[in-house]
């Protein structure tokens, strides 16, 4: 994956990466124009951001401020609100995430997920992938690209939403957290032509991710820790997040996922 950040910011404004013109940036940024909300995510997207579209914008002045101090950041501009290019109402499963991988070529804009050429696959995926085979019997997945499920109505979302290379949570308590939990309220509080909730299942893995519960009141909540190495064996393993998902949307009167990535 390119790091190339000459692509728009989350406010829609194009960014030079270039020293010679960082201080230009930081100089001009109030005259720039920025596109409307509607034009960078799916459109039920920006109605349910329309409430956090300022502060949207105020994260794309933040980021223009790290490139002027020479800090790059992840992911690429063109990815940073990808996870809200999936249809909104299109959603019955959200996958909570804490911020981006720090590793140049590592991260596009989904929680937990890499491109695909990435090699070795981070270890909190690679444990994904094992209680994936031990839960559902699927074969291991050759590389780490997760967009086939969001194709299915699963949606990967970080709570911060970029982060500097090289520096895991550099990115934390800088506005995305404001903005992400406004999302999962949208997501919670959806309803059906006849007022009834949306079907939703929220997998939360470790305790960053279990404090949105109280946000998630109409949606089935799975938890258990999170699957990185270094807690994985405390209860990951084993908590069959990918059955259980599936069991309470067919609870729900909605088809499961698929969750096959082969």
């Amino acid at each position: 994956m390119s790091t190339d950040q000459s692509s728009p910011t989350p406010s829609g404004e194009s960014v030079p990466s270039s020293p010679d013109t960082r201080q230009a940036v930081k100089e001009g940024q109030g005259n720039t124009h920025r596109k409307p909300l509607g034009e960078l995510v799916d459109p039920g997207w920006a109605k349910a951001l329309a409430p956090v579209e300022p502060n949207i914008h105020h994260m794309g002045d933040f980021l223009r401020q790290e490139l002027a101090q020479g800090h790059q950041y992840l992911p690429a501009s063109r990815n940073i609100l990808r996870a809200f290019t999936i249809p909104f109402d299109s959603i019955k499963v959200l996958i909570v995430g804490q911020d981006p991988y720090p590793t140049p070529g590592n991260p596009v804009g989904l929680s937990f997920c890499v491109d695909p050429a990435v090699s070795p696959i981070p270890g909190s995926l690679r444990n994904i992938y094992t209680e994936l085979t031990d839960d559902l019997g699927l074969p291991t997945p050759s590389n780490g690209d997760l967009t086939p499920w969001t194709q299915r109505g699963v949606m990967l979302l970080n709570r911060c939403l970029t982060v500097q290379v090289g520096k895991p949570a550099s990115h934390r308590n800088k506005g995305w957290e404001e903005i992400t939990d406004e999302a999962i309220r949208a997501l919670n509080d959806r309803q059906d032509a006849q007022g009834r909730p949306l079907p939703l299942v929220a997998i939360l893995w470790g305790r960053q991710a279990q404090s949105l519960e109280p946000l998630l009141t109409k949606a089935a909540i799975i938890k258990s820790p999170h699957p990185s190495p270094m807690s994985a064996r405390y209860g990951f393993f084993g908590s069959k997040p990918f059955s259980k998902a599936n069991q309470a949307l067919e609870s729900m009167g909605t088809s499961p996922i698929d969750w096959s990535l082969t």
